[in-house]
């Protein structure tokens, strides 16, 4: 990771003067403040809650809560469960998205482009949402449950079950798995393909014995952020699933915010936070870390594991290769490729279905939620924008949203340059450092930033809402904005220093407008994550504040009525109006 990160020269904005020492203020000094912002809001909450694990207040040192995740029966219950579904969404996601990304590697940029815009919309969409339109999709009088039943199946208990429980995650973690996969995917050289079938191979032999190997560092990458979100997961299983379905994300709302049981909390965070570097540690074994930059196949560790995995994708290939031979003598008029092209759309639109679906139920006329609605109204949004609750819920989701943009860009955009423009050796670490917010569950952030704020007094502040949004935030418009900067051609700023410009006027003139797009961008990803963040707020909200997805996480335990089903829709009018402008901007931005 560290030379892709470090190949580009130095080109400093200050030189050493002649007899005083060598040291000089270069670019790399521009990451502190960010760096010190991660250490102080992520790195110190994060080790805290490792010693609040272990230590018991008054009691002082004891390893009573961590001992009671182990040996009493429910937390073991509920741990096995966490980890069983974890295994299994990432199992799924991978052999999911798989096609659907290998089917969108092989299509133009510009048709790649558009079919990448209807897999971002969903992903972009709050999960809460989702979760919700699932929840009145499956209900016991949908529409759906009716046709079962009228078939003989049991549509009256689709709902608070593990199978359900595994879709709803699998359905809100498939766009974060094919988004992974992608830039891998697309630097596989398809000539090597080609090739390989000239010299004698078939088709089905060149992608289990070529393309499988070389696109497996963006599925094992992929994996691993699947993994390590779906530990955290709590959203799903509290709509969804039943008692036996509990995860341990709940267990931890449920210590923290009712029990007040601080050190249990921590001891099951710990636990999260244990499995999380585990399988970060194997994959950086088999495949190495620079592996989650997207960076090339050359470098992959050549270990007793991916030697092993390299034999089996070839004895796989020469098991399916008499099977694809006798495909295509037998179906000569249905290609694979159009089979592959059906189960893509297939599940694109299994994507939007949810998306889509909960925007007619925000106009119905009746009192309680169906699909379809009984009839049209807008009474619901009267409802919603007459609300004092609602509109202080929504105000504030917008306010700390912008507040969080202008923070994070800030924080990430100046790391991002330092990175991009340094020749230090400090410029891989740091890179590390700042994509270590990506690998740690966002549960485990909050609990760490939960004791933090409690002694700054900001808890229930809209200051400690935006700190930790952009904690959460940060790696994301990291990754946007050091693309971006990768992506530029340093040769124009250096000419400008040559003819005279200062590197201030340098950067504001040449190097700023070139990549406002990115920018932009990066400002939009973190409203963005922002204004659908819930995990934060439900600890540092305190239950005295409330942004719009903890209003709705509230009601719908509370009383579901249509009024959520219009709240939904601000959500996702917000979301696809920004996203949009982003995917317009990104077009514009874009070279010929």
């Amino acid at each position: 990771m560290g030379g892709d990160v470090t190949s580009l020269d130095l080109s400093s904005a200050v030189l050493p003067v002649k007899g005083k020492p060598s040291f000089r203020f270069g670019p790399i000094w521009l990451a502190l403040p960010g760096v010190a912002f991660l250490l102080i809001f992520f790195l110190w909450p994060t080790l805290h809650i490792l010693v609040s694990a272990i230590w018991g207040g008054d009691s002082g040192f004891s390893l009573k809560a961590l001992l009671a995740v182990f040996t009493s029966p429910s937390y073991s219950r509920v741990m096995t469960t966490t980890f069983t579904v974890a295994i299994q969404v990432t199992a799924l996601c991978v052999l999911i998205s798989y096609p659907l990304a290998y089917w969108l590697s092989r299509h133009s940029a510009r048709r790649q482009r558009l079919m990448m815009m209807l897999i971002l919309l969903p992903f972009w969409t709050s999960a809460l949402v989702k979760n919700f339109a699932w929840l009145v999709l499956f209900g016991r009088n949908s529409s759906f449950a009716q046709l079962i039943m009228s078939m003989g199946g049991a549509g009256d208990r689709l709902l608070f079950n593990k199978t359900v429980v595994l879709f709803g995650i699998v359905h809100t973690l498939v766009p974060l798995c094919v988004i992974a996969m992608m830039p891998t995917l697309n630097q596989v050289n398809k000539s090597l393909l080609s090739a390989a079938t000239t010299l004698g191979a078939s088709p089905t032999q060149a992608f289990w014995q070529i393309f499988l190997p070389l696109s497996m560092r963006g599925v094992a990458t992929a994996g691993l952020m699947i993994f390590i979100t779906s530990l955290g997961f709590f959203i799903t299983p509290s709509l969804l699933g039943s008692p036996r379905e509990t995860m341990v994300g709940q267990l931890i709302i449920e210590q923290i915010n009712e029990l007040q049981n601080l050190q249990q909390g921590s001891a099951f965070g710990v636990i999260l936070l244990a499995g999380a570097i585990i399988a970060v540690v194997l994959f950086d074994r088999v495949f190495g870390l620079s592996g989650m930059a997207g960076g090339s196949g050359q470098s992959q560790p050549d270990s007793p594991v991916r030697r092993f995995g390299l034999w089996l994708a070839g004895r796989i290939g020469d098991i399916f290769d008499p099977v694809a031979r006798s495909y295509r003598n037998t179906f000569r008029g249905l290609p694979g490729s159009r089979l592959l092209g059906l189960y893509s759309v297939l599940v694109i639109a299994i994507l939007l279905v949810p998306v889509i679906a909960i925007i007619p139920m925000a106009f119905t006329s009746g009192s309680f939620l169906a699909f379809p609605p009984p009839g049209f109204s807008l009474r619901w949004f009267d409802t919603y924008f007459a609300s004092p609750i609602w509109m202080a819920a929504t105000a504030r989701s917008f306010g700390i949203g912008v507040a969080c943009a202008a923070l994070t860009i800030v924080v990430a955009g100046t790391v991002a340059f330092a990175v991009v423009r340094s020749g230090s050796r400090l410029a891989g670490a740091i890179f590390i450092f700042f994509m270590s917010p990506m690998i740690v569950p966002h549960l485990v952030i909050s609990i760490g930033l939960f004791y933090l704020f409690a002694q700054m007094s900001l808890i229930a502040t809209d200051v400690g809402l935006v700190l930790g949004h952009s904690v959460i935030a940060t790696p994301v418009v990291f990754i946007i904005v050091l693309s971006t900067l990768r992506g530029h051609d340093w040769r124009l700023d250096d000419a400008a220093l040559t003819l005279g410009a200062s590197p201030h006027k340098a950067f504001f003139r040449i190097t700023l407008p070139l990549i406002s797009g990115g920018i932009v961008g990066g400002l939009i990803t973190a409203f963005l994550i922002s204004f659908e963040e819930l995990t934060i707020a439900l600890f540092i909200g305190g239950g005295l504040i409330t942004t719009l997805p903890k209003q709705l996480w509230s009601d719908i335990f509370l009383q579901i009525t249509p009024t959520l089903a219009a709240a939904s829709v601000v959500v996702l009018g917000v979301v696809t109006v920004l996203f949009l402008l982003m995917e317009v901007i990104s077009y514009w931005r874009k070279p010929a």
